[in-house]
C-alpha cells in the first residue's frame, strides 16, 4: 500500500477523544477513505471492543487535508533549524529583559504524556517559569483541587469495574450518553443485568435522562446544596459509617454543622434547588438504602465558579458513609479529554510540579535535584484565564501554544484572540494550517508555526479516567516535515544550553525518566508511582499493555482501587471533610441579559472540530450550530423552531439556529462549543462566556453566563455544495446572516441564511458563491415560490451547486452530494443539479441519527411505520443503535412521536 502497510497488519492504539481511553485497532483497508479503518480493541479493558461514533469514524479524519507540513516563521516557510533558533533566541531575550515569568506555555489534554513532561521540565526546571497551564484547566481543575483538599492527592479512587458492580449510579452534570458513550453502555448493561438504578442530576433533559429511574432537573449552581442536604439525611437515617469516620477522617463535625444550617430539611433543599420535595426525598432514600453507590460527575460540576465546593459536597457524602475504595462504590470524576489525567501526572497545571508534587520547598528541591535543574521555578504559575489576561496586560511576552485553540475555547474569546496579537513571540505547534488561534492565512498572529505529529503518527502514552495508561502507537509515517512535540521542545532545550538534560533518544526515554521521577524519594508517600517502569526498555515500551497506576517498583499490575485501607495522602493519613461555600450564581440574569447560557459538547463532534470536522459521517447528525430554548421562552422572545436567534451580552455575540426543546430548563439556553470562525460565521460561543473562575481551582464558569436572545429575520435559506469551499469573505460580502460548513463525500457543504434578495440578483449572487462566470452557470428559479437552484458544471462534472428557498423553508440537498463524485453528466443528466430531488425519486435520508452505521431519520421513520415498534426491532432491521448506543434516545423519541401520531 502507499504508506507501506500491508493488508494483514494492524496496530493497537488508543482513541484521541474523550477520557474513557478506548482501545482502537487500526487496520489497512483500501476501500476506506484514507486507507485505514478503525475497530474497537476487544482486549482493551476500557471498552472491550466497543467504539462510539467518533471513534468509529477515526479513519475518515487522518487525511492530508489542511495539514501544516513545514515550519513557518513570520509568514514564510522556514527550516526546522531556523524556527527552533528563533524560539530559543526569543525565550532567551524575553527572559533577559523581563524575567522568567514573562514566558509561558499553554498545553492540551490531547497531547501525549511524553510531550507534557518535556514541556514542564523545560519551563519549570530550566527557564524558571511555572506559567505552564493547559486546556484541562477548563474541564478538570475543580476535580483536581477537590481531590487534593479531601484526599491529599489528585487520586480517582475507583475503576470502571465499579460501574459494572454498583447498585446505584448517580450522574451529576454529565451527559454521558453523548460525552462518554462507552461508559454509558456499561452502566446500561449493569441496569439490564443486575437491576442497577440510575439517577441523573442535570438542569436540562439530555440523552442521558432518557429512560432512567430519576431525573433531578436542578436549578443551576445548587448541586452542593443538594449534596449537603443528602449528608444531613444520611446521618438522620443512620447511614454515616462512624467507625470509618472516626478512624480515617477529620472535619465531619464542621462540614455537618454547615450542611445542617443550610440544608437541614428536605423542604429547604427542595426550595433551594428548584426541585419538588418528593423528588428530593426519593433521591435521598435511594442513596441511604444503597451501599453500592457510585457518583459520577463531569463538566456540570467542574465548570463552575463553585466547582471545588460541588466536588467537596460529593466527596463528603462518600467519606461520611465509608463508600470509597470498595467494589461498586465511590466518587468518580469523568475526565473530558484523552490525556487530561496524563497532563496532571507530569505537572501540566500551573500550580503543580511533576509526579503529583506541589510547590512545597521539599518538592521543589526534590524535582530540581532529579532534573539537575539550572533555574527551578519556586512558586505556582498563572492559571489559564489569568495567563491570557497577563498576555493582554503585557506581563507575559512570549507564549508557546501546543495542540489547542484558545481563541475559540477560552472565556471571553474575543479578548483572548486580540491579546495574542500583542505578544512579542507567539509559537503554535499545530497539526492543521488554519484555525482561529493561528489566524486566517500566513499573515495571522503566530510568529512561529511548527508542524506537529497528528494522531496516527504520534508515539507515546495517555492516561484515562480510571488511571489507566495506554499506548498511542503510530501506524502512518510523519507527513512532510511534521515532528513530535516532545522533540521540538527538547531541541529548544538544547539550543538554550541544556543538551544533557534533553538528550532523549525517543519517546521511550522520556517515559522512563517520567516513571523514574515518580518513584524518586517516594516510598509510598505519594499516590503517583510508576517505579516499575523506571527501567523499561524500548521493546517493553513498544509492547506496553494498558495498566493502572500506582505501579511501584516490583509490582506486576496496578491497583484498581485506592483508599480501601483507609489510608490517604494527607500528612496524618486521614481524609479531610470540606465545608462548601454558600450556593450562588456567579452572575444573575437581569433585564439586559435575562437568560443563563449553558455550554457543552454534542454527540458526534469534538472541541473545535479540527479533526471530527473532516468526517462526512460525523457531520450528518447536527451539521450547524444551534441554541436550545424552552418552548415558553421561545414564545416569550418571539423565536421559532428552525429560525435564527442572536445571543449576546457585553462579552460577545453569536447567531445560531433555534431548537425549541421541552427538556431545556426554562430561563436557560444551551449552545455547543464546537464552532469557530474557521468553520462557521458568528458561532464562537466562547466569546459570550464570562471569564469568571472558581477561586481555588481557577476553572471557568461555563454553565451559567447571563445572555440576551432575539430573533433574526431571514429572507432565504441556502445550501452550497462543492468540491471546494466558498471563501468566507464571499459569504460575508453576500450578507450571510449565519453559515456553517460541513464535510461531505467528495467535497463540502455550507448551510447559510441570507436577508431578502431580489430575484433579478439571484444569478450574480450564485456566480459569486459558486466561483464561476455567467457562461458556466446553469440555473432555474421560481420567483413566485421563492425557489432557485444553480450549478457550476465544467467538462460535464459538477464543481458546485446552490439550492435556495424562501425562509422558513429549508432546501433539500441530499441528492446533490453524490453528484460531486459522479461521472461526467451527459445530456439531460446535466440538469440533475437543478432538480429538487434525485432523478430516481428516492427519499432524502434526513439528518443522521445513527452515525456508527450512517442511518438517517427517514429510514428509521419508515421502519417504524412498517412495524418496528422498539429500538431492538429497529436495530435488527437497520443496525441503528447496535454499536455505541448513543443514538438510542433519539430512536426512542421517534418511536414515541409515531405512537402519538397513531
Amino acid at each position: 500500500m502507499a504508506d507501506g502497510s500491508t493488508p494483514d497488519m494492524q496496530v493497537r492504539t488508543t482513541c484521541p477523544y474523550c477520557g474513557v481511553g478506548c482501545g482502537v485497532v487500526m487496520k489497512p483497508d483500501p476501500t476506506a477513505p484514507h486507507g485505514w479503518r478503525a475497530q474497537g480493541d476487544p482486549a482493551h479493558p476500557a471498552n472491550f471492543g466497543r467504539l462510539c461514533s467518533k471513534g468509529s469514524a477515526l479513519g475518515e479524519t487522518i487525511g492530508p487535508e489542511g495539514r501544516l507540513l513545514h515550519p513557518v516563521v513570520d509568514g514564510r516557510r522556514a527550516t526546522w533549524d531556523a524556527a527552533l533558533d528563533r524560539i530559543a533566541a526569543g525565550f532567551r531575550d524575553t527572559i533577559a529583559q523581563y524575567g522568567p515569568d514573562s514566558v509561558a506555555f499553554y498545553l492540551s489534554g490531547q497531547i501525549l504524556t511524553e510531550d507534557y513532561y518535556v514541556a514542564n521540565k523545560l519551563a519549570k526546571g530550566f527557564l524558571g517559569t511555572a506559567n505552564v497551564d493547559t486546556n484541562s484547566r477548563l474541564c478538570m481543575a475543580s476535580s483536581v483541587a477537590g481531590h487534593k483538599r479531601a484526599f491529599g492527592s489528585d487520586t480517582v479512587p475507583g475503576a470502571y469495574e465499579d460501574l459494572d458492580e454498583a447498585d446505584l449510579l448517580v450522574l451529576v452534570g454529565s451527559n454521558a450518553a453523548w460525552c462518554h458513550p462507552i461508559l454509558w453502555q456499561r452502566m446500561q448493561a449493569n441496569r439490564l443485568r443486575r437491576g442497577a438504578r440510575i439517577v441523573v442530576i442535570d438542569p436540562r433533559a439530555t440523552a442521558t435522562t432518557d429512560g432512567i429511574d430519576l431525573h433531578l432537573a436542578i436549578a443551576p449552581g445548587t448541586d452542593a446544596l443538594l449534596f449537603e442536604g443528602l449528608l444531613v439525611h444520611l446521618a438522620e437515617a443512620g447511614r454515616h459509617d462512624r467507625a470509618f469516620v472516626e478512624t480515617h477522617t477529620n472535619g465531619l463535625a464542621d462540614a455537618f454543622a454547615a450542611a445542617f444550617a443550610r440544608a437541614g430539611t428536605i423542604e429547604t433543599v427542595a426550595a433551594g434547588t428548584g426541585l419538588k420535595a418528593a423528588e428530593v426525598a426519593t433521591f435521598f432514600h435511594l442513596v441511604a438504602e444503597t451501599e453500592r453507590t457510585v457518583t459520577l460527575y463531569s463538566q456540570g460540576v467542574n465548570q463552575s465558579h463553585q466547582g471545588v465546593d460541588k466536588v467537596a459536597a460529593i466527596l463528603n457524602v462518600h467519606l461520611a458513609t465509608g463508600r470509597i475504595g470498595r467494589p461498586g462504590m465511590g466518587p468518580f470524576s469523568l475526565t473530558g479529554q484523552p490525556n487530561a489525567m496524563g497532563g496532571r501526572e507530569v505537572g501540566g497545571l500551573a500550580n503543580q510540579l511533576a509526579a503529583h508534587m506541589d510547590f512545597t520547598p521539599e518538592a521543589i528541591d526534590r524535582v530540581g535535584r532529579f532534573w539537575g535543574a539550572t533555574a527551578m521555578a519556586g512558586k505556582p504559575g498563572l492559571k489559564a484565564v489569568d495567563l491570557f489576561q497577563a498576555v493582554e496586560a503585557g506581563t507575559v511576552r512570549a507564549l508557546w501554544i501546543m495542540g489547542t485553540n484558545p481563541a475559540v475555547s477560552l472565556p471571553e474569546a474575543d479578548r483572548v484572540r486580540a491579546a495574542l496579537g500583542r505578544l512579542d513571540l507567539l509559537v503554535v505547534s499545530e497539526v492543521i494550517g488554519s484555525n482561529d488561534t493561528l489566524g486566517a492565512g500566513l499573515s495571522g498572529p503566530a510568529h512561529v508555526r511548527l508542524p506537529a505529529a497528528a494522531w496516527g503518527e504520534k508515539n507515546g502514552t495517555v492516561t484515562n479516567s480510571e488511571r489507566r495508561i495506554s499506548r498511542q502507537r503510530p501506524f502512518r509515517p510523519l507527513p512532510g516535515e511534521a515532528r513530535p512535540d516532545w522533540w521540538a521542545l527538547a531541541e529548544v532545550g538544547r539550543r538554550l544550553g541544556h543538551g544533557q538534560a534533553f538528550a532523549f533518544a525517543d519517546a521511550a526515554a522520556v517515559y522512563r525518566e517520567h516513571a523514574a521521577l515518580s518513584a524518586f524519594e517516594n516510598g509510598g508517600a505519594r499516590d503517583f508511582d510508576l517505579g516499575a517502569h523506571a527501567h523499561l526498555d524500548r521493546a517493553g515500551y513498544d509492547a506496553l499493555e494498558p495498566v493502572q497506576w500506582p505501579l511501584p517498583a516490583g509490582a506486576r499490575r496496578g491497583r484498581a482501587r485506592l483508599f480501601d485501607d483507609g489510608r490517604f495522602f494527607t500528612p496524618d493519613g486521614r481524609a479531610r471533610f470540606q465545608v462548601p461555600g454558600e450556593p450562588a450564581l456567579a452572575a444573575r440574569p437581569d433585564a439586559d441579559a435575562p437568560l443563563l447560557l449553558n455550554t457543552g459538547r454534542i454527540r458526534d463532534q469534538w472541541h473545535t472540530m479540527t479533526r471530527t470536522g473532516l468526517s462526512p459521517t460525523l457531520g450528518r447528525h447536527l451539521p450547524e450550530p444551534f441554541v436550545e430554548v424552552h418552548p415558553a421562552d421561545a414564545a416569550w422572545f418571539g423565536l421559532t423552531d428552525g429560525g435564527l436567534a442572536r445571543l449576546s451580552n457585553r462579552h460577545g455575540a453569536a447567531v445560531l439556529r433555534v431548537v425549541v426543546a421541552p427538556g431545556q430548563r426554562r430561563g436557560s439556553v444551551f449552545a455547543p462549543i464546537h464552532w469557530s470562525d474557521d468553520n462557521a460565521g458568528q458561532a464562537r460561543i466562547g466569546a459570550l462566556v464570562a471569564a469568571v473562575t472558581d477561586p481555588i481551582s481557577g476553572q471557568p464558569e461555563s454553565k451559567a453566563t447571563p445572555v440576551a436572545i432575539a430573533p433574526v429575520a431571514v429572507g432565504f435559506e441556502a445550501v452550497i455544495v462543492g468540491r471546494a469551499l466558498p471563501d468566507r469573505r464571499v459569504l460575508d460580502e453576500a450578507g450571510a446572516l449565519a453559515w456553517a460548513r460541513t464535510t461531505i463525500e467528495d467535497g463540502h457543504a455550507v448551510l447559510a441564511a441570507f436577508p431578502k434578495l431580489a430575484p433579478s440578483d439571484w444569478p450574480a449572487f450564485a456566480q459569486a458563491l459558486l466561483g464561476c462566470g455567467a457562461d458556466d452557470l446553469s440555473d432555474a428559479g421560481d420567483p413566485a415560490e421563492g425557489l432557485y437552484r444553480a450549478a457550476h458544471v465544467r467538462d460535464g462534472r459538477l464543481i458546485a451547486a446552490i439550492a435556495m428557498t424562501a425562509a422558513p423553508e429549508r432546501p433539500g440537498w441530499a441528492h446533490l452530494k453524490p453528484l460531486l463524485g459522479a461521472a461526467p453528466l451527459e445530456g439531460r443528466a446535466r440538469r440533475a443539479p437543478l432538480a429538487s430531488r434525485a432523478a430516481g425519486g428516492g427519499p432524502d435520508p434526513g439528518s443522521t441519527v445513527c452515525a456508527c452505521f450512517g442511518v438517517g431519520r427517514t429510514p428509521i421513520e419508515a421502519a417504524i411505520r412498517t412495524g418496528c415498534r422498539s429500538p431492538e426491532a429497529i436495530g435488527a432491521t437497520l443496525k441503528a443503535g447496535t454499536n455505541c448506543g448513543s443514538c438510542l434516545p433519539e430512536i426512542r423519541k421517534l418511536l414515541a412521536a409515531e405512537r402519538e401520531t397513531a
